[in-house]
């Protein structure tokens, strides 16, 4: 038989439900494939009816384009296949050479038509094709629950085959739906939070308060690794390291101590949402859950809410620590958040913080505060650093 030309097909689900701004949507999505595979070699994309494929062609590693594949948002599942011309004997040929070799008491074909024109109907395909494998392996047939499912897409110039379909994270392309300004902390639940929002198709800004010299710049490094490793889901990052010790020492100086963690966090979201508008991004978001601490409560988090002129999103906010525990470990973040550190949250936090403060409460206690002057030290004292994934790039070709 012909050599086996590999091609990566990717089916997307969300997507296919947005009309008239499907193809905005499609764009984005077409982008991040070329992104995610710009580093492993030569990669032609290509849009057909309800799918796109990635031709790979004499391409050196098409399994590490299938791995890519599977962490762009956007992508509801993907398998690597072989493309022939849509006869039958193409198609008998190349799914003799997937099963060979392999062991399994039971299959299924599953054929579908991109057009109803072809001279064989899907049901007819299965009958044909379901034959030629019982003929070969002695496998039964077995339409519920097979070891081994055969894919086969016709469409009018070519056919796909395939025998493992793989999921993808769902959601919607990174850079369809706008830019948030995520606060990062050093723990568990800000990191998720970001993920999460990467998948509703947000690019992330991700905003880290230190409070070096007051403590060891552990945080900043776990920040770094952090976002290094997020960056593999949105392909370029910006973290700002914003130096918050000695603004958090004149709210201890000048606040009384059960207020000062409300005070702190609406002090971070000023200056996140400053830094954020000069990035472009239309909201914030934090890794912030009901009940979960003393900032947390519905009554803290109104009074934090107030200072914002951008949403706040709260990605994480009905689900609890296991929940969030379990989804980063499933994105890889749990093991860096684990690593101990000395964050600003750490510094100068009363043993007794407020639960429920008043309105009034804040403002007596922020009266005592030039929060002008004390934004400005946040937002000027920032540093910025970029990452980029992969560090490599081979653009790929569209058609």
């Amino acid at each position: 038989m012909a050599r086996l030309r590999p091609a990566v097909i990717v089916h997307y689900h969300e997507i296919s439900l947005k009309g008239g701004t499907r193809p905005l949507f499609l764009r984005h999505l077409a982008r991040n494939l070329e992104r995610a595979t710009a580093d492993v070699g030569p990669v032609r994309l290509r849009q057909l009816t309800g799918r796109i494929a990635l031709e790979l062609d004499d391409h050196p590693a098409p399994e590490t384009v299938s791995e890519r594949v599977r962490r762009v948002f956007g992508v509801a599942n993907c398998a690597l296949a072989y493309r022939v011309p849509s006869t039958v004997e193409a198609m008998r040929a190349t799914v003799g050479a997937l099963v060979e070799g392999r062991r399994f008491a039971s299959f299924r074909i599953t054929a579908r038509r991109a057009f109803k024109t072809y001279p064989l109907t899907s049901v007819e395909l299965n009958r044909e094709l379901g034959a030629f494998v019982q003929s070969r392996t002695g496998a039964r047939v077995d339409l519920h629950a097979p070891e081994l499912t055969v894919h086969v897409e016709v469409l009018p110039q070519e056919t796909f085959v395939y025998l493992d379909r793989e999921p993808g994270p769902g959601g919607l392309p990174v850079g369809a739906s706008g830019t948030v300004a995520a606060l990062l902390s050093g723990g568990i639940d800000s990191p998720v939070a970001a993920w999460r929002m990467m998948k509703r198709g947000c690019r992330v800004v991700f905003v880290h308060f230190h409070s070096v010299p007051y403590l060891p710049p552990t945080s900043q490094a776990k920040a770094r690794a952090l976002v290094d490793r997020l960056t593999a889901w949105q392909y370029r990052s910006r973290l700002h390291l914003v130096p918050f010790g000695e603004i958090q020492r004149e709210i201890v100086l000048g606040v009384p101590a059960p207020a000062r963690v409300v005070i702190y966090r609406r002090m971070m979201v000023r200056i996140a949402e400053a830094i954020g508008r000069q990035s472009g991004a239309e909201a914030l978001a934090t890794g912030e859950s009901v009940g979960q601490v003393a900032s947390q409560t519905l009554a803290n988090i109104g009074r934090i809410d107030e200072v914002a002129g951008l949403p706040i999103l709260r990605p994480l906010i009905g689900m609890d620590k296991l929940e969030i525990t379990h989804q980063a470990q499933q994105i890889g973040t749990f093991e860096i958040s684990i690593e101990p550190d000395a964050d600003c949250c750490t510094l100068f936090v009363p043993k007794h913080p407020a639960t429920r403060m008043s309105a009034e409460e804040v403002r007596a206690a922020e009266a005592r505060l030039d929060l002008d002057r004390l934004v400005a030290m946040g937002v000027d004292g920032a540093v910025a650093e970029t990452f980029e994934f992969p560090a490599t790039a081979q653009p790929a070709v569209r058609t």
